[in-house]
């Protein structure tokens, strides 16, 4: 059960950890929000940008923040993935005996940098695959679980495509979030100038160490989620889908495959954390909308009709919001439709007395109305006619 002292405390860790970013990135206020809503919530984040935006910064302060051991692996053509994940060697004892020994790779850390990640090969890719998912390295049928808090931070550059392999659905399905990092405006590029003219390290200091952090994610799965929030979530997850019940007319034309169900996780997941971001201690059809974006933009392939016409990921996920916001309203519209012509039942002890007084009025008035029409007739009886 969630305390307001839990709340309370969420809250002015989250402010600290802002407040100490702030210090060594300058703008970025969507992007940076982003990734801590995915680190409480347990995501990994994928960040697309063009080279100098300070994506790489970033995760460096992150792990400054966060207190937390940080490694980075800049991924290259020629890297295999025992670089990434350990090896076996061959060592020698004090008495000269030989044996293996497991040499663990830059995986085996609390938050992971893969830089520059569409860089290295397929191969390579994959092998962050169980790492991303399970927590766990498999190395000479040798499982190793890795330490929590963990998450992995890519980057890629949009831009250059010498060189580069695209991301396999599998494993960009495994990333919570993808931010898009834009470039800074005037203002903010002149105090990214002033502030590198001092110094280029970053200045950050801990905010919280990785135990809070754990802490902090279960205050927020603790939040509550309304039935008719979850089951709306769900059709922004099925309403991607050209082939289901839930397909909208926008994913029928331009999209060839939906999100998965690891969409609907993280939508309700990072949801929660929001929701506490903003003071709230429940979900709401706000927090979807705006989550919408970055759990769904890498979830989906589009068709040939959608690149032809230049029609980006975030453009049908506003058009898919707009049809499926529109369904719930008509469906409430329905409803309260339905609850207008049926008709009302007394649900109380008032409520019935209320109803045999009206039926006992209504009886004598009857009565009154028979005994007078009754008087009538007698009277023209009595009288006759002329």
């Amino acid at each position: 059960m969630i305390k307001e002292e839990n709340i309370k405390k969420f809250s002015e860790q989250c402010k600290n950890i802002f407040s100490q970013i702030e210090r060594d990135v300058i703008g970025q206020k969507n992007v940076v929000e982003g990734v801590v809503i995915a680190m409480i919530a347990g995501g990994n984040v994928l960040l697309e940008g063009v080279p100098g935006v300070g994506k790489t910064r970033l995760v460096r302060s992150l792990g400054r923040v966060f207190n937390l051991p940080f490694s980075r692996i800049q991924f290259t053509p020629d890297l295999m993935p025992a670089d990434v994940t350990g090896t076996n060697i061959i060592v020698k004892d004090a008495q000269g005996n030989t044996e293996f020994s497991f040499q663990p790779g830059p995986v085996f850390s609390n938050i992971i940098l893969a830089d520059e990640i569409n860089r290295a090969t397929p191969k390579t890719q994959s092998a962050l695959l169980e790492a991303m998912q399970e927590h766990t390295v498999t190395v000479m049928g040798v499982s190793r679980r890795l330490e929590e808090p963990f998450f992995v931070l890519a980057t890629q550059n949009p831009v250059e495509q010498d060189g580069t392999y695209p991301l396999p659905e599998a494993q960009m399905d495994r990333f919570m979030f993808k931010l898009i990092v834009k470039n800074p405006s005037l203002d903010e590029l002149m105090d990214i100038v002033n502030m590198t003219q001092k110094t280029m390290a970053e200045v950050a200091e801990a905010a919280c160490n990785g135990q809070d952090l754990l802490d902090m994610r279960k205050t927020a799965n603790a939040i509550p989620v309304a039935e008719d929030v979850m089951r709306y979530a769900m059709m922004l997850c099925s309403a991607t889908h050209p082939d289901s019940d839930c397909a909208t007319e926008t994913a029928k034309k331009y999209v060839r495959l939906g999100a998965s169900p690891r969409a609907g996780q993280a939508l309700i997941s990072a949801a929660k954390v929001r929701a506490l971001l903003l003071g709230r201690f429940n979900v709401s059809y706000s927090d979807l909308h705006a989550l919408a974006y970055p759990v769904l933009r890498h979830r989906m392939k589009l068709t040939f009709d959608a690149i032809a016409e230049r029609i980006d990921p975030d453009e049908i996920i506003e058009r898919i919001i707009k049809e499926v916001e529109g369904r719930r309203g008509s469906m409430l519209g329905k409803a309260d439709k339905q609850a207008d012509e049926q008709p009302l039942a007394p649900e109380s002890e008032n409520g019935q007395e209320q109803s045999a007084v009206l039926e006992n009025e209504a009886a004598t008035e009857a009565a009154e109305t028979e005994t007078e029409q009754n008087g009538k007739k007698k009277k023209r009886g009595f009288f006759g006619r002329k």
